[in-house]
């Protein structure tokens, strides 16, 4: 039918529909009334069927006429609902965004960025994902995510990093724990007799660690070994061990006030940095550009702060007392 529809002659249409007559019409267009009437007629001949008839001094539509019509206002409404849609978009009211993130990262983005933006944007909605670091670079170069948070991507230009800072590899125990008494940064060697919790090998963390044992030409045993940073922060808090982390992935699981993070001395272990990313080239819906801006803004005052509390001393990670929550 799209195919067969002029659309200046079913604007012609309408309007004499609207107006009540063909004269009417054409004052409003501000037409020659024979012209508004030749448009009809070949309106009519496109379609194969009168669609006005006499009444009066005036027309209406016949049985063809009104089908016309009604599909007319429809194509209009539907126009409409898409023009408020795209405007809506536009204004950051509607959308859709996913993010993927290393779960050391979720609690802070629902502290801060992701709760603050999803207050003030209520109808959008999000999906956020947990997932390892090599996952996260899959997902966010595949465009199945529009922003990655995790910690020291490999180096991929397919893949754009709008904010990072450092973010230091720490030991977390109780603060009753033998290693917490040292009052210096802390050797791996000084981990050995201890019983300690890690995550898996695919995790860019454990990747570090891994790196600084070699250089150290240690190997740390792990009684536990997992893929959750809150099981992690579980174990110590139950006085089973130490484990090793980034202070931005376990300081959310300091809630028990004896808990304290400890510096490391082996270089390694300071080189790491968290990333913001995502892919490169890739021109992000509204809601999710406005998102990561959010974010970005966010984590560099995190980074700022945390960099103005001072390195090297053990720190208390239980909330009021020091954390980064």
């Amino acid at each position: 039918m799209d195919d067969k529809l002029d659309t200046r002659r079913v604007r012609y249409f309408m309007q004499v529909l609207e107006s009540g007559s063909v004269r009417g019409a054409a004052d409003v267009l501000d037409m020659d009334p024979s012209a508004v009437s030749r448009a009809i007629g070949i309106l009519e001949t496109e379609c194969g069927l009168p669609l006005l008839e006499r009444h009066g001094r005036g027309v209406v539509p016949t049985d063809a006429g009104q089908l016309l019509a009604g599909y007319v206002r429809r194509q209009q409404g539907q126009r409409q609902h898409l023009l408020a849609q795209m405007d809506s978009i536009r204004k950051i009211e509607s959308g859709h965004i996913d993010i993927v993130a290393g779960e050391g990262y979720v609690d802070w983005l629902m502290r801060r960025s992701l709760r603050i933006f999803m207050a003030s944007h209520p109808k959008i909605t999000v999906n956020l994902d947990v997932a390892s670091t090599d996952e996260i670079v899959r997902r966010v170069i595949e465009e199945r995510a529009h922003i990655g948070m995790l910690f020291q991507p490999p180096k991929d230009e397919r893949l754009t990093s709008h904010q990072s800072h450092a973010q230091p590899i720490q030991a977390m125990v109780l603060g009753s724990h033998p290693l917490a008494q040292l009052d210096r940064p802390l050797k791996l060697a000084d981990l050995l007799p201890y019983p300690g919790a890690t995550l898996h090998r695919n995790f860019g963390v454990r990747q570090h660690i891994e790196a600084a044992e070699i250089s150290e030409g240690v190997r740390l045993p792990a009684l536990l070994t997992t893929t959750s940073f809150s099981a992690l922060g579980h174990f110590v808090s139950a006085g089973l061990g130490y484990t090793l982390g980034t202070r931005i992935s376990l300081t959310p699981n300091a809630d028990h006030p004896a808990l304290v993070e400890l510096p490391m001395k082996n270089p390694l272990l300071s080189q790491g940095r968290s990333h913001i990313v995502s892919r490169h080239g890739r021109l992000l819906p509204p809601a999710a550009a406005a998102l990561l801006r959010q974010v970005v803004a966010d984590m560099k005052g995190y980074a700022d702060s945390v960099a103005g509390a001072g390195p090297g001393k053990p720190r208390t990670t239980a909330r009021g007392r020091g954390a980064a929550g």
